[in-house]
């Protein structure tokens, strides 16, 4: 589960981690009390105005702007509050902003000049382990640097089991060239990242930049948090801060009736139970020269309902040219879930795409059966090269 900035910086400080302070405004009016608020504690007539939305690039599309003073707070809030903010993250279409973050001015003049470091924790896949990366080029993509200069990335290991090690602390310090306060501020900086992302139970924290202040300040002036899905029965108060405004909004009908579903960029719409044979039917769309529409996990209780609410979001895609059902009867009988398609499909009574349906298992035969005698326009199929075929024709 993605969150806005506003609410990622609310979990680091939490657990320690010190951020560029803000206020979050629904209307121009807001931003500009936001910003009074934010004078009499800082001190500071200047604010930066931040659009919230999921994506990343936004000081690219004009939704990250500087304020100087509270006319310019007024008019910027209600320039970006309700726009369609396009970045390289977003679709063609961008996504609308609803709210802004009003935040301090932290690049202020002092004895030395601020500078920007990018930091992520996340869990590399390859060794199993947790690690931190890093790299001196903050406020940049890290795509870019790591394309151009990789030798400026660089990363720490971390056993799970044993967690971050204070050496391991001071070696980030240490590769970002800090010394004095500054790295003994970057060492607890480092050392409480990574306790929150532990004890929140994320799968990513991106903070980029990091600023080290004019005066030796470490501060999280952005922050990307991502939180597992799994486990977030384990946090609640996490849960209540899912704003469906900026999912899919097919992945949230979804989600609300028990299915497992992500919108894909193809032309087949597939509906199956598992997710491993899930990923082996989107093998089989392309090689039958299709692309999948979608992922879509029915689960182990495909009855006449649940087929239903499956067609209903499938077929929303107008992409979709062909639906490939592709069902393994193990717990679940296959005749149940033939009946349950005819159901549904008679239900319906609108469907404009051709049907495959491939049912393996327990009583596939009678699901065939069920499925040939229906008078539907559904095509049985047993096996995986005959359900290739058929998507092929279809698609042809």
């Amino acid at each position: 589960m993605n969150l806005h900035e506003f609410q990622a910086k609310e979990i680091l400080n939490s657990f320690g981690v010190e951020i560029q302070r803000g206020i979050v405004a629904t209307t121009a009016a807001e931003a500009v009390e936001a910003a009074k608020k934010l004078t009499e504690d800082t001190g500071t007539g200047w604010h930066v105005i931040k659009a919230q939305v999921h994506a990343g690039g936004r000081g690219k599309g004009g939704g990250v702007k500087l304020a100087k003073n509270l006319q310019e707070v007024e008019q910027i809030a209600g320039e970006i509050i309700g726009m369609n903010l396009i970045t390289p993250q977003t679709s063609a279409e961008g996504k609308k902003v609803h709210q802004v973050l009003i935040t301090e001015d932290v690049y202020y003049p002092g004895d030395s000049e601020p500078e920007e470091y990018y930091m992520s924790v996340l869990l590399d896949r390859a060794n199993g382990r947790n690690m931190i990366m890093y790299s001196t080029e903050g406020g940049m993509d890290i795509e870019a640097v790591a394309e151009k200069t990789p030798h400026l990335i660089f990363k720490e290991e971390i056993d799970p089991a044993v967690g971050l090690l204070p050496f391991q602390a001071r070696t980030v310090a240490f590769n970002l060239g800090l010394s004095g306060m500054a790295f003994k501020k970057m060492t607890k900086f480092v050392t409480a990242l990574y306790n929150a992302y532990i004890k929140s139970d994320s799968s990513l924290f991106e903070i980029n930049p990091v600023l080290k202040t004019s005066d030796d300040r470490i501060i999280a002036v952005d922050a990307k948090v991502t939180l597992d899905d799994s486990a977030l029965f384990r946090h609640k108060d996490y849960a209540a801060l899912r704003d469906e405004r900026e999912e899919n909004p097919m992945e949230v009908e979804a989600k609300a009736v028990g299915l497992n579903y992500v919108d894909l960029d193809g032309n087949v719409g597939c509906m199956v139970n598992g997710a491993g044979l899930a990923m082996a039917t989107m093998d089989l769309i392309k090689q039958a020269g299709g692309e999948p529409a979608n992922f879509l996990d029915v689960g182990g209780t495909a009855d006449a309902e649940r087929v239903e609410a499956a067609f209903k979001i499938i077929l929303k895609d107008p992409s979709v040219k062909a639906i490939l059902v592709n069902i393994f009867g193990g717990i679940v009988r296959c005749d149940r879930v033939a009946q349950g398609i005819v159901d549904a499909y008679k239900n319906m009574g609108n469907i404009h795409v051709p049907i495959i349906v491939r049912l393996q298992g327990t009583n596939a035969d009678l699901a065939k059966e069920i499925i040939d005698s229906s008078g539907l326009d559904v095509q049985s199929a047993i096996e995986f090269q005959e359900a290739a075929d058929k998507v092929q024709a279809v698609m042809s």
